[in-house]
């Protein structure tokens, strides 16, 4: 089965606040775009992905994502991250009514394909399924089989409210790029541990202090990021 994507994308200027302790208001702008860019990269890499959806009003965000080849939905309904991410299902479905509909975060620098693949493979045996992020609080993704709608419930302890909304949590081990999101300094810390895309490891590499990606790789080559 082959999946698309949605990917919701706040604007650039309201996003990444928790990482007010790392990165000054102007540099969290760059590190947003930076994790969406990865994102979207990676996931346009697996073979499992068909194509990607990013719902944002954000101009600079859109041009940027719409040239690694992703679809741009604008966030008509402007009420929040689970709105936006019903409405951009149902733009993808409005276009193939049977298609097979993943919500996938933003902010998955390290995200590597082959990962990104086993957890959609393991997604398509059931309705609806969802994978907890690394916290196992949260969801990184959540997703619906043809026929079946998203139910988005992102936000503080989605993991709990999406397993009792019905869907299946996906319980893979080796996925840590698919669970890894990014909201704090530690949780960056750990992205870089796992080994980011490029323009993650490029933004990082601007930054002052301890959060550099001293020996990261690239989740597309496996060889050093470049800083």
């Amino acid at each position: 089965m082959q999946w698309t994507l949605v990917i919701p994308l706040k604007p650039l200027a309201r996003a990444k606040s928790r990482l007010s302790d790392t990165a000054a208001d102007g540099v969290r702008r760059g590190l947003a775009l930076a994790f969406a860019q990865d994102t979207v990269a990676a996931a346009l890499a697996c073979a499992a992905v068909r194509d990607v959806a990013v719902v944002t009003d954000d101009v600079l965000a859109g041009r940027e994502l719409a040239a690694l080849g992703a679809r741009i939905v604008p966030d008509e309904p402007r009420g929040g991250l689970n709105a936006a991410l019903a409405h951009a299902a149902a733009a993808v479905r409005t276009l193939r009514p049977e298609a097979a509909v993943a919500a996938l975060n933003a902010d998955l620098p390290a995200l590597r394909p082959l990962e990104l693949a086993r957890v959609l493979d393991a997604a398509a045996e059931f309705p609806r399924a969802f994978l907890p992020d690394a916290a196992a609080i949260g969801t990184t993704l959540l997703a619906a089989a043809p026929g079946r709608e998203l139910l988005p419930s992102f936000g503080p302890d989605s993991r709990a409210r999406h397993r009792a909304s019905g869907a299946v949590e996906i319980g893979l081990g080796a996925v840590d790029s698919v669970r890894q999101d990014v909201d704090t300094g530690e949780d960056l810390r750990a992205a870089l541990a796992l080994g980011v895309g490029p323009r993650t490891a490029a933004a990082v590499a601007r930054l002052p202090g301890p959060a550099r990606p001293v020996g990261a790789t690239t989740p597309q080559t496996g060889g050093p990021a470049p800083v």
